[in-house]
């Protein structure tokens, strides 16, 4: 067997969804390559956490996947970002953050982050509000970096030591203040924050994003913060990402979540299904708002495939459990 073929991990975030529209599309949804891969697969690892936490299941499992030890809200994704682009050598153990630009939806009651992701924000834009930005950050003794993301930046200062932070895909569509980090640590950021609203009001970049009819950005969410252990030892080969349920499943999209996870179940699913059928060692890794669900190979026997014709589980239960 080629080394290629020797171990595959897929990981699926948002493989189910509590929200109305999405767990009403879920009843309908047909995922045939799903079932057959499931028929062939044993649950191997599970973790049922409630949807409070703020690092969200499939960041959880991916972190463990990469060997990143962390707590809750403590996933270190900008230091990684931050070495795997260069910023950081393999011997610095900084703590950095992610601050991503965004627009806060005010309405009557409560402030409500949207998807920055919808913000369709272009490189010259997140550059020119860097450098706005970089010496409100800087008197914080927080240094400013680009990311190859426009709207994403890499922020590193000792402020971001055992800092716990909301993931954005826990955060998206929900009052920021249910999100927020609250505690004595996080007041120089939310003050941050605050004078960031300000200077973003002002801004060129936004009275040219109003002509041109996409929301303002009116503030910037800080995540992925923490250190890097000191040696990264996958636990897991590295998992192939399948990512495109995210939009629809934020947005409580139940045709577009129904429709994306249709194109994984004839991608992706088909592919992990036919690396199987080849004698791959495959993992398949579900995700949803409260947990995740570790699939891999225990046995080939005759047994197990006759079994497989007879007894395919129904992907709506196995998502329903996520």
């Amino acid at each position: 067997m080629s080394a290629l073929l020797s171990s595959r991990h897929l990981l699926i975030p948002f493989a189910g969804r509590g929200s109305p529209a999405c767990r009403e599309a879920l009843a309908g949804l047909r995922l045939p390559k799903l079932e057959a891969l499931l028929s062939r697969l044993t649950l191997v690892h599970e973790d049922v956490q409630d949807d409070s936490t703020l690092s969200p299941p499939h960041e959880r499992a991916l972190a463990d996947a990469l060997g990143i030890a962390a707590a809750d809200g403590c996933i270190p994704w900008a230091a990684l970002e931050a070495r795997q682009s260069g910023l950081a050598s393999a011997e610095d153990s900084a703590s950095w953050g992610m601050a991503t630009l965004c627009h806060w939806q005010v309405g009557i009651d409560d402030v409500v982050l949207g998807d920055p992701a919808a913000i369709e924000i272009d490189a010259a834009e997140s550059a020119a509000l860097l450098a706005a930005a970089h010496p409100f950050f800087e008197e914080d003794g927080i240094a400013l970096h680009a990311s190859a993301t426009p709207g994403r930046w890499l922020a590193n200062g000792k402020i971001f030591d055992n800092l716990s932070t909301a993931s954005i895909d826990r955060a998206v569509g929900f009052p920021i203040s249910q999100w927020s980090p609250l505690s004595d640590a996080a007041r120089p950021l939310r003050r941050l924050q605050n004078e960031m609203q300000m200077l973003l009001y002002t801004e060129r970049v936004n009275d040219a994003r109003t002509a041109r009819g996409v929301p303002p950005i009116n503030s910037f969410w800080l995540s992925g913060t923490g250190h890097l252990p000191d040696s990264l030892a996958p636990n897991h080969p590295a998992p192939i990402v399948a990512d495109t349920l995210r939009t629809p499943a934020l947005r409580d999209d139940g045709a577009g979540w129904a429709s994306a996870w249709q194109a994984i179940d004839a991608g992706p699913v088909a592919e992990l299904l036919d690396d199987y059928t080849r004698g791959a060692e495959v993992t398949l890794t579900l995700c949803g708002d409260r947990g995740t669900r570790r699939f891999g190979v225990q046995s080939r026997g005759m047994v197990r495939w006759a079994k497989s014709l007879f007894n395919r589980p129904g992907a709506a239960n196995a998502l329903e459990a996520l």
